[in-house]
């Protein structure tokens, strides 16, 4: 296991997530609230260890309406479920500066594994000196995996939302220090 440890940066990362809407397109959203700690050594990375945790009532999609119906208990039941976390539980090399990390997600209260592929963007240090490292992991879950089966039928056929999720993450993570 790494002993090299890096926190999340929020300021200069993004959990973005995107689902299909009316079989037409994709409606996009952000969680404005997270945060991981990573062990990670460059020299090796597939002893990647990530513990994280996101505040599900920090959704936003720009709509408030349509933020207030994800958070309530038709979707994300953020009264009952405040806190989407995801733990590694393996990393293997798929190919230069890329990866395929596992790990179990619990969202809605069901725990699942899920696998994101993930491109390490090197090393670089900060304008103040402190060593930042950059990742960026794409996944796919099914949301009613979750327990997140709300939906409707559509007059001409099919629903009004896709069962596929895609997930986005765009990391910066700071060396911690000792």
């Amino acid at each position: 296991m790494s002993t090299i440890k890096w926190a999340v940066d929020p300021e200069h990362s993004s959990i973005e997530f995107s689902v299909t809407h009316l079989m037409i397109n994709r409606i996009k959203g952000v969680f404005e609230h997270f945060q991981a700690n990573v062990s990670f050594d460059p020299d090796i990375p597939t002893a990647m260890d990530i513990q994280a945790s996101i505040d599900a009532n920090s959704i936003t999609t720009r709509q408030p309406q349509r933020d207030e119906h994800l958070k309530s208990g038709d979707f994300l039941h953020v009264d009952q479920y405040p806190a989407i976390t995801f733990e590694t539980t393996g990393c293997t090399l798929a190919g230069e500066s890329q990866y395929e990390l596992t790990g179990d997600l619990t969202l809605h209260g069901v725990t699942k594994p899920v696998t994101f592929h993930t491109v390490f963007a090197g090393v670089n240090k900060d304008p103040r000196g402190r060593e930042r490292a950059g990742f960026h992991s794409t996944a796919r879950i099914e949301r009613n995996e979750f327990g997140l089966t709300f939906n409707s039928p559509l007059e001409a056929g099919g629903v009004i939302l896709g069962n596929e999720v895609r997930i986005e993450l765009n990391i910066e993570a700071v060396r911690i220090v000792d």
